[in-house]
Order: structure tokens, then C-alpha cells, then sequence
């Protein structure tokens, strides 16, 4: 007898098998949840690619730093305006993929209005968590390059102290 997870959807109505049937249920249902999480999400992130919010730069910005991923050619350019050791107003401006872009979108939402100490202690997981997409390997300095330059010009520093 093969493995529940052997059967195909026909076949499955065709053994008749209570439990089986009830597995294959719970599989479809899994899957479908998922499906429509993760085409929330790619929605998400490309209205943040196609219209990103706080898109432009700062004349008069207390804080502005620009990177790039040398590696694929993203570049992000971060202008704050602090007041009371809070974040008052943020725009990016730069160019690269969607999840590079979108990602900075996101972030710039995330921290309008948080003190400065709230977003120094900001880690990759808040931002990998607000993204809403499993982010590979490959992807990963994409999706952080937003925070890797807010927090350059926050702490003053240009070169990543994990960095080569």
C-alpha cells in the first residue's frame, strides 16, 4: 500500500479511505490558505514597489546616507528630519529590484514618528517580518539594504562592522 502522500487527487476519491480523504482535505486547505497569504503579500509588496511612500529626498534633512548592493546594483539614498529625538519626516529615493524598493517603503512607514533609540534597536527580523514574504538567501541584503543605510546615518557610521 503506498503513503498517503503518493496519492493524486483522483486516486484519492478511488480508495475511498476516510482517512485519507480527510488528509487530502487538510492538505488542499493548507495549501490554499497559503497560496492567498502569500498573494497578500506579493500585492503588498509590489503597491509598495509601484507607489512607495515617502518617496523623494529632504532639503534640509538632519541625517542623509546612500549605499548601494555592489552585488546586484541596488542603491538606496535615506533623508531624515529628527525633532525631539524622534524621527518627523523620512523619504528615500533610489533604484533596484522590487523587494530592495518595496522593502525601504515599508520601512520608512515603519519608523515615521519612532525616537531614534526605538529604531537603532530595530533588527532584520522587524523588517523581514513587516516584508510578510519569506525572503531567501540570496535576497536578504536586498530586503535590508533600507535598514542597513537608516541605521549607517543614524549611528554616523559608513562601513557595516560584519562587513568586509
Amino acid at each position: 500500500m503506498r503513503d498517503k502522500s503518493q496519492f493524486r487527487g483522483s486516486e484519492i476519491f478511488a480508495v475511498g479511505g476516510e482517512v485519507v480523504l480527510q488528509y487530502a482535505v487538510e492538505v488542499f486547505r493548507q495549501v490554499a490558505a497559503m497560496s492567498l497569504y502569500e498573494s497578500e503579500a506579493y500585492e503588498y509588496l509590489l503597491d509598495h514597489y509601484e507607489n512607495p511612500r515617502n518617496y523623494g529626498t529632504l532639503e534640509d534633512a538632519d541625517i542623509s546616507y546612500e549605499e548601494g548592493n555592489p552585488s546586484c546594483g541596488d542603491v538606496i539614498r535615506i533623508d531624515v528630519r529628527t525633532q525631539d529625538d524622534r524621527i518627523a519626516d523620512i523619504r528615500f529615493s533610489g533604484k533596484g529590484c522590487v523587494i530592495s524598493q518595496a522593502s525601504a517603503s515599508i520601512l520608512t512607514e515603519l519608523v515615521k514618528g519612532k525616537t531614534l533609540q526605538e529604531v537603532r534597536s530595530m533588527t532584520k527580523e522587524d523588517v523581514l517580518q513587516a516584508l510578510g514574504i519569506p525572503i531567501s538567501a540570496m535576497r536578504l541584503k536586498c530586503a535590508l539594504l533600507g535598514l542597513k543605510v537608516l541605521k549607517a546615518g543614524l549611528y554616523g557610521i559608513h562601513r557595516w562592522p560584519d562587513e568586509e
